[in-house]
């Protein structure tokens, strides 16, 4: 019998259409002998949909044939049965049943924990990293104070919210200017590069603040390396056993890793996701800087006890050789295959070891007391006074 496998993609972020992408390419690869796909594709507007035609890549430039013809539905627990129910009409019935999630979300609303969270919520069992370790990969800020107690390198940065600097621009700028030019300024919850920017001075320091005000409450402001090589890796494990992947070194033709690099090899034109970069594959580093890098990967991975499949970006100063840890990616762009394929793993044994991995997880964590049998308001009377439901009035 097959397992009935939900992919979440989509999702009310700027990574949207990403999202799409790198979902279709899983789904693509994905053993169809052992597993039932069922797509479940959540729109820009928050809304659940589900249905064959989601599996075509052209039907997402004509959302309104999307929801003519897709059908929208909510996910719900009925005696550990987990059920797609159809959302609209008056006779609601059962579209579907999935028996594990994948979800394949970038960015806010669903990378972040709190689509794991309502996973969480209802009991089924899911794919990929669980709900703080997503929190926390998605928030720049929270993810270096981890780092920094886990002694991974990051870079000097300063933090602030939105309404320090609206209230009092001056006093910001000047706890700012406590680091060096150029610096980058970066939404601190967001990825793909969006909202960011280098700035050389004041005036583009002050701009490039309020651009990112426009994504997120939050605002980070980082020390740019300038004699920089960035390089990426890829961790597939748990706490408990982890790989890594070949080193890549990324290539941009501008200051900074922008969108259209990631996803577009820096030209225009469709998108094949993070495989559309501009890469070295294996990074033309020194051994010596490549086992810094897999040990503070595999030392990053852990400190924020992430799972399955993630992609942890780094920032090499080649003038001093010291290697720091630029972010997290729990959900990657393209699921970081093309990283994979240059250790003999491909696509699909990948997507096999993900879904495997949240199977572990799942009976791990069942495996613990999370309630107990006492009931603790047996007797209790600390609420003397308050009508209990028989003295409740109709």
């Amino acid at each position: 019998m097959k397992i009935r496998l939900g992919v979440f993609f989509g999702g009310r972020s700027v990574e949207h259409e990403v999202s799409i992408i790198t979902a279709l390419q899983a789904i693509a690869k994905i053993d169809k002998v052992k597993y039932e796909i069922i797509p479940i594709y959540i729109a820009k507007s928050g809304v659940w949909y589900t249905g064959k035609m989601l599996l075509d890549i052209d039907i997402y430039s004509d959302l309104d044939l999307l929801k003519r013809y897709a059908r929208e539905v909510v996910l719900y627990n009925k005696d550990g049965r987990f059920l797609l129910q159809n959302k609209n009409g008056i006779l609601k019935r059962v579209v579907n049943e999935i028996d594990m999630a994948l979800p394949i979300m970038h960015g806010t609303n669903g990378e972040d924990g709190t689509l794991q969270g309502y996973f969480e919520t209802i009991g089924i069992p899911y794919a990929e990293s669980g709900v703080y370790a997503s929190a926390v990969g998605q928030d720049k800020v929270f993810m270096k104070q981890i780092f920094r107690e886990n002694s991974v390198n990051v870079v000097k940065y300063k933090w602030f919210f939105d309404t320090d600097y609206l209230n009092d621009p001056d006093k910001i700028m000047k706890e700012c200017e406590k680091l060096n030019y150029p610096m980058i300024v970066k939404p601190a919850t967001l990825g793909s590069s969006v909202g960011i920017q280098v700035c050389h001075n004041q005036l583009e320091l002050r701009e490039a603040i309020l651009d990112a005000i426009n994504y997120d409450s939050k605002i980070l402001v980082e020390e740019v390396i300038t004699n920089l090589k960035e390089v990426n890796i890829s961790v597939l494990g748990n706490y408990e056993h982890q790989e890594l992947s070949t080193i890549e070194e990324v290539g941009s033709q501008n200051e900074i890793l922008t969108y259209e690099d990631k996803y577009t090899g820096g030209k225009k034109g469709p998108s094949k996701g993070m495989a559309s970069a501009r890469r070295k594959i294996p990074a033309n580093i020194s051994e010596k800087l490549a086992h810094d890098v897999e040990e503070m990967a595999l030392r990053a991975f852990r400190a924020l006890n992430s799972s399955g499949v993630v992609r942890i970006d780094f920032l090499i100063d080649m003038e001093t050789e010291k290697v720091y840890v630029n972010e997290i990616n729990s959900i990657p762009g393209s699921l970081s295959f093309y990283l994979w394929e240059k250790t003999n793993k491909e696509y699909p044994e990948l997507l096999e070891d993900i879904i495997n991995l949240g199977i572990v997880n799942y009976k791990n964590k069942n495996k613990k007391t999370i309630t107990f049998k006492n009931n603790i308001l047996e007797g209790f009377n600390g609420l003397k006074g308050v009508k209990g439901i028989k003295g409740i009035k109709k």
